[in-house]
C-alpha cells in the first residue's frame, strides 16, 4: 500500500475511533440503568448491606431511604452512589441504628 494512502487510512481510523470513545463517555444513563446500577454497588458493599434499602431515581437524582447499622455505613452509601456516572446528586435519607 501506498504510505501516503496508509497515513490518510491510519489518520482517519484513528478520528473515528477517538470520536466513537467520545460519544460513549457521554452517553446519557437512564434513571433506570442508574437504579441498577445503585442496587448492584450497594448490596454487594459489605459495610453498607444495601439489599434492603429503597433507591428512588428521578433524573439524576437517587435517593437512598431504609435503615444501616451505623454512620460509616450512611456515608459510604452516599459516597459510593455519588461516584457513580449519571448521578447528578443524592438524597441521603438514611438513618442509622446507633
Amino acid at each position: 500500500m501506498n504510505p501516503k494512502l496508509k497515513l490518510i487510512v491510519s489518520s482517519l481510523l484513528a478520528v473515528f475511533l477517538l470520536t466513537g470513545v467520545c460519544f460513549a463517555k457521554g452517553k446519557v444513563l437512564s434513571d433506570d440503568e442508574i437504579f441498577d446500577q445503585v442496587r448492584r454497588d450497594l448490596a454487594g458493599d459489605p459495610l453498607v448491606k444495601g439489599g434492603a434499602l429503597i433507591v428512588e431515581v428521578k433524573d439524576g437524582v437517587v435517593t437512598l431511604k431504609g435503615t444501616v447499622e451505623e454512620q460509616k455505613a450512611k456515608a459510604r452509601a452516599e459516597k459510593l452512589v455519588k461516584k457513580l456516572r449519571g448521578v447528578k446528586s443524592v438524597v441521603n435519607e438514611l438513618v442509622t441504628k446507633k
